[in-house]
């Protein structure tokens, strides 16, 4: 992956996270905790990719 996509992708994501209300964002950072402590990098990429079709 290069910086170039990365940041983009960053914007992107705040982007959609400043759209988000309190309790969404909650519930996703929940979500993306419980992905942290239980799958491996490429696994979580590749569900936030088939995620964002």
């Amino acid at each position: 992956m290069n910086n170039k996509n990365s940041n983009m992708n960053m914007g992107e994501l705040m982007a959609m996270l400043s759209k988000m209300d309190k309790k969404e964002l909650e519930q996703g950072l929940n979500k993306v905790s419980q992905m942290l402590k239980s799958k491996d990098a490429n696994s979580i990429i590749n569900e936030i990719k088939n995620n964002n079709k």
